[in-house]
């Protein structure tokens, strides 16, 4: 088995250091090296923190775009893509991904409930009754994994190929057996 992740970001994070605690090997891709042809990275999941939307704080959202196409391939081909809240009030923030998503900005806090239990680690080490969020999902192609008590999706899954796609609006780290499971797999993927 395999275990690695890339995370997606401008400058090295402390979500970076977190994956690593999980037993995950970590590698910074920063958006010059997501954008870039040439750029042949090998990982199981590749990781798209919070606040990717917002050019407050990144400038991941371009390079996205423009590797829109590698992405898809990078997942068909059995990778996993983790992708948090785009911190953004622009709807169209997630137009990169292979499946249409419309993320809903908003700050708050609520009850959870699991719609999928198998995906259900992922909040295993959080109070379920009170979980910070960041906006919710309006529209999407997939499953519906976890929703705020009011109905709002705040997790979809969406299988592609040989890969899965989580893209979730909950504002917290996924526990750390989420992040050892999703980031092992019997092999890398070229990206």
């Amino acid at each position: 088995m395999k275990c690695g992740a890339a995370l997606a970001w401008d400058s090295d994070l402390v979500f970076t250091r977190f994956i690593e605690d999980c037993g995950v090997r970590c590698e910074l891709v920063t958006p010059h090296m997501l954008a870039a042809p040439f750029y042949r990275g090998s990982f199981v999941t590749l990781v798209i923190p919070t606040g990717f939307g917002n050019p407050a704080f990144s400038g991941l959202l371009p390079a996205l775009r423009a590797s829109q196409g590698r992405i898809r391939r990078f997942v068909e081909r059995g990778g996993n893509l983790l992708v948090f809240g785009a911190m953004s009030p622009n709807e169209e923030a997630y137009d990169w991904l292979p499946f249409p998503v419309r993320y809903h900005h908003e700050y708050f806090r609520a009850s959870v409930t699991l719609d999928d239990e198998k995906d259900g680690h992922i909040l295993e080490d959080f109070d379920c009754s009170a979980v910070e969020c960041d906006g919710h999902f309006s529209e999407f192609d997939g499953s519906r994994v976890v929703e705020a008590e009011n109905g709002r999706a705040l997790m979809v899954r969406h299988s592609l190929g040989k890969g899965t796609i989580y893209v979730t609006a909950i504002h917290e780290y996924p526990s750390r057996r989420f992040i050892r499971s999703f980031c092992t797999g019997d092999t890398e993927t070229l990206f």
